[in-house]
Formats: structure tokens, C-alpha cells, sequence
């Protein structure tokens, strides 16, 4: 039986390792992050079945992260903070979690709590959801997977593939905006080299056609790109 992965986002130590140490004891797969700049990243690759994100942290705070978290997975998200303001647990929820946990926490709470998300979620009482897909002809995107498939052949892709495949297919045929995609790629545009942009929208065009896919991303001179697709064969 596959062990359930927790991802935990927590820059204090002390408290990420009894966290960690605590929930393997009880059979649980553990993954903390290292790089706070690096949480979508880290997390995508781990692909957990919950997270546990604090709210106070290295250059973006929980809820930030927790809508960014928000684009990639429909995962648990139960916030572990100090904070105990009602409007803290609030934002939490409106940005995209399920639960506050306040520190100093009691750990039979937190894993009566966590039992209790993945069985609604995974278990006994779940519904199961459909994963996100985009289809546009014989082409499906999984955005969980980071997946694009065409008839039988399915092409792996990076994490920016993936958002500006996502952003071009699910707005098509409509242009989407340069600024647009550097608002969703990037976290902060006004520090990326506009060059940048060109050089990820090269790398997604060469692998569709290194795979053959009858498709293309047009660019629309001074709006932006759009998807377009060649039905010839589809």
C-alpha cells in the first residue's frame, strides 16, 4: 500500500523536524522544503497527498504560496501558524486552504486532522475529481501531470511548458498577452529580461515539433501569442 506524502513548508528547524520525525512514525512519506524560492518546484516533484504550510516565511508568505500551490494541485493545504487572529485563519481559507492549525500545537491534533483530510480526500469519504485537462482537437493537457498527449504518444513537460501551454490552449483562439504569461511564469515581471519569455516560447514550439504535433503558437505582432491548431491529420 503506497504511503501517503506529506510536504511540509516550514522555515523553523526545530519544528519542520519534529513535524517530520512524528508523522514517519506513523507511516507517513515526509518531504520538507529546502529552498524557499523553490517551494512550487520542490512540491511538483514530490507530488504530496497534503501539505502543511506556515504562514510566516523567507520572501513570500503561506498564502502567497498557498495560491500558487492552488495552480498545480487540489491537494489538502492546512496552514500551521503562530498566529491566531481570526483574520488570519480567514486569508488562509480565502487563499486556498482547508484548515488552520495554531502553534503551539498538540501533534495528536495535527494528526487527527491530517487522517481526517486525506480520508475525505483519498479515503473512505472522498469524491473522486476528474483531473484538469485541456483538449483542443486530439491534443489533452494534464496540468497535474505536466503531460501533453496526442493519440497515443504522451510528451513530458517542464513546469513553464506546462503553464504556457496551459495559458495558450485553455485561451484558444484567443491571444494571450505577453504580460499575461509573464505574470503567471514569473512571480515578479518587472525583473525579467523580456528576452526570457522568448526563449521559454521557443523551447514549448521546438518540442511540439520535435513530437510531430500538428500545432503552432502563432505570435500576434504587439498583442501577444495564440494557440492555433492544424486539423490536418487530427
Amino acid at each position: 500500500m503506497e504511503k501517503h506524502r506529506i510536504f511540509v513548508v516550514e522555515d523553523d528547524v526545530k519544528i519542520a523536524s519534529l513535524l517530520a520525525e512524528t508523522l514517519r512514525k506513523y507511516q507517513y512519506d515526509v518531504a520538507i522544503v529546502k529552498d524557499f524560492e523553490q517551494v512550487i518546484e520542490e512540491c511538483t516533484l514530490f507530488n504530496p497527498h497534503l501539505v502543511l504550510l506556515d504562514i510566516n516565511l523567507p520572501t513570500y508568505d503561506g498564502y502567497y504560496w498557498c495560491r500558487k500551490l492552488r495552480q498545480y494541485t487540489k491537494c489538502p493545504i492546512l496552514f500551521i501558524s503562530a498566529r491566531s487572529g481570526e483574520m488570519d485563519q480567514i486569508f488562509a481559507l480565502e487563499n486556498g486552504g482547508d484548515d488552520f492549525i495554531t502553534k503551539p500545537f498538540n501533534y495528536e491534533i495535527v494528526l487527527a486532522k491530517i487522517r481526517s483530510h486525506l480520508r475525505r480526500t483519498y479515503g473512505e469519504y472522498s469524491i473522486r475529481q476528474e483531473e484538469r485537462t485541456i483538449k483542443q482537437g486530439q491534443l489533452t493537457l494534464y496540468l497535474e501531470r505536466m503531460e501533453l498527449q496526442i493519440k497515443d504518444v504522451t510528451v513530458p513537460l517542464q513546469k513553464k511548458e506546462c503553464v504556457i501551454l496551459g495559458l495558450l490552449m485553455g485561451h484558444a483562439p484567443r491571444v494571450v498577452s505577453r504580460d499575461q504569461l509573464l505574470e503567471e511564469l514569473w512571480d515578479d515581471q518587472a525583473f525579467v529580461d523580456e528576452n526570457t519569455l522568448n526563449v521559454n516560447m521557443t523551447r514549448v514550439r521546438k518540442k511540439l515539433a520535435d513530437y510531430d504535433i500538428l500545432s503552432s503558437i502563432e505570435t500576434v505582432r504587439g498583442a501577444g501569442y495564440r494557440f492555433v491548431l492544424n486539423t490536418e491529420g487530427m
